[in-house]
């Protein structure tokens, strides 16, 4: 597997195909559409992401620093009174800020995400999912790196805090967003999964953010163990992307499906197929939810056919199932 480090912060020609590529104005725009949303807040306790089952994430916070004597002009609300009633004289308790937090984006670009019904490819959501992501991370003054995948390489995005990191991560999307086609001799790569989580497990230590954006594919009980490691000592997300044609198979007869070079014909107007087709996928996100919010891990799911910013905002103040 071979690793390249993202060094520059030119993104590749946008492609002239709305829905199918990813386009950097539109990514760049997302930097205005997003205000409000919060990946570390104080949610509240029916908030998918508080409670013991759902996530951990945290925000930025204070450390204790010392005890000493009050000077004018602090601030009496940090008046320690044990200590003012023994000594006889005032004290305060002076607290310095957490410094900023560091958040690990694993976006994967896959030919598996070169797929699409209604309006975007998986691929392109996922791009929007990250660019949502890392424009947020930012504006809360937090520094973010990057592990961008395909099949057969990944991509590392070194760790910054400006805008101009933010570029160096989208340009990184792009160039393996626009690479995507089925005519281009890609060979299908479920392993690059576990390999892009793997080298997020050494890359991060403790007390980060990693916010996962695939479709899922390739997933098993190694990936399981990785994503159990990097959940114990760091906060983990996990953004699903999925299309509403993974969820339902219309009946539209006669249908022949291609993957590489094999070729399948199914009847998709037999109710049986169609029944088995959606609890595949019922089954599989249930799976994914349980293993998941039973390390505190929450799992965003993501239709491409819907509004990906509209959607992350529903999700992060929806209401926990107990």
């Amino acid at each position: 597997m071979n690793e390249a480090v993202m060094p520059s912060m030119k993104a590749p020609e946008a492609a002239k195909a709305p829905g199918v590529y990813a386009d950097l104005g539109d990514l760049m725009r997302l930097r205005f559409k997003t205000g409000g949303i919060n990946l570390l807040p104080r949610h509240t306790t029916n908030s998918v992401l508080s409670g013991r089952h759902a996530s951990r994430l945290r925000g930025r916070g204070l450390n204790f620093e010392e005890i000493r004597r009050y000077l004018p002009g602090d601030d009496i609300r940090q008046m320690d009174w044990k200590v003012t009633a023994r000594t006889k004289r005032p004290h305060v308790r002076v607290y310095t800020e957490e410094r900023g937090r560091d958040v690990l984006l694993v976006v994967d670009q896959r030919l598996g995400m070169f797929f699409g019904s209604k309006a975007n490819f998986k691929s392109v959501t996922a791009a929007e999912v990250a660019a949502m992501v890392a424009w947020r991370v930012i504006a809360s003054k937090d520094r973010i790196s990057a592990i961008v995948f395909g099949d057969a390489d990944l991509t590392i995005v070194p760790g910054g805090g400006s805008v101009a990191q933010v570029m160096r991560i989208l340009g990184a999307i792009l160039e393996r967003n626009h690479a995507l086609g089925i005519d281009r001799g890609i060979v299908a790569g479920p392993a690059m999964l576990n390999a892009s989580l793997g080298r997020a497990e050494r890359m991060v230590k403790h007390d980060a953010l990693v916010v996962v954006v695939s479709d899922g594919r390739g997933s098993d009980e190694e990936t399981n163990g990785i994503l159990s490691r990097i959940a114990a000592h760091n906060d983990v997300a996990v953004a699903m992307i999925y299309d509403p044609l993974e969820v339902e198979l219309p009946a539209a007869g006669p249908r022949v499906f291609a993957s590489g070079d094999l070729q399948l014909e199914v009847d998709t107007s037999a109710s049986a197929l169609r029944r088995g087709f959606q609890e595949d996928f019922q089954q599989r996100l249930a799976r994914a939810k349980r293993f998941l919010l039973q390390r505190e891990v929450p799992l965003f799911p993501v239709r491409t056919d819907d509004d990906a910013v509209k959607q992350i905002r529903r999700l992060l103040g929806q209401r926990v199932e107990r």
